[in-house]
């Protein structure tokens, strides 16, 4: 499991002052996800990586450990595959 996805998200909900409950609501996910995945018990799939991305406004990049800058995430039109 991927410790520095765990230990940005809790940050990242820290930081904002964030239930895991307000959280797993906004990610239509259950509290326990959010546990665990901060515990680093669990990591998510792939389509909700990206909505927790968004929902912090962060980059994959960061969020995963990749990049260390503090990014928002680039905006793709829906019609560009």
């Amino acid at each position: 499991m991927n410790k520095i996805f765990s230990k940005r998200l809790k940050k990242l909900r820290f930081d904002r002052e964030i239930s895991q409950e307000n959280l797993a609501k906004a990610l239509d996910t259950t509290q326990s996800k959010i546990s665990k995945w901060e515990n680093g018990n669990l990591e998510p799939d792939m389509e909700t990586f990206i909505k927790i991305a968004l929902f912090f406004a962060v980059s994959t990049d960061y969020l995963y450990g990749l990049d260390d800058e503090f990014k928002k995430p680039k905006k793709y039109k829906k019609d560009i595959v």
